[in-house]
């Protein structure tokens, strides 16, 4: 079990450095066809869409992007939940 956990939390940790790399390489200018940036943007686009879609909907924030923020924050709080269970259920 120990070893799952700790797999889910690599993965968690990997997929916030991709958040946090995409944020910084909004504010540089990058190369967008590099393999590096369209690696970057193929990891971090499935969470940040729906993510990005629900902030400007219902926060209306303009042109500031909050959606990183709250990714991070939501995937850290799934990870909470998903390793709580895991532990109950003693899997």
């Amino acid at each position: 079990m120990w070893v799952i956990i700790r797999s889910l939390g690599y993965f968690v940790q990997f997929i916030e450095w991709m958040i946090f790399i995409r944020v910084i390489m909004s504010w540089i200018p990058t190369n967008r066809y590099s393999a590096f940036y369209n690696f970057v943007y193929n990891v971090t686009e499935p969470i940040m869409a729906p993510v990005r879609e629900l902030t400007y909907r219902f926060l209306r924030t303009g042109p500031i992007d909050l959606s990183p923020i709250i990714a991070l924050f939501l995937i850290r709080l799934l990870y909470r939940v998903v390793i709580s269970i895991l532990l109950r259920v003693g899997f």
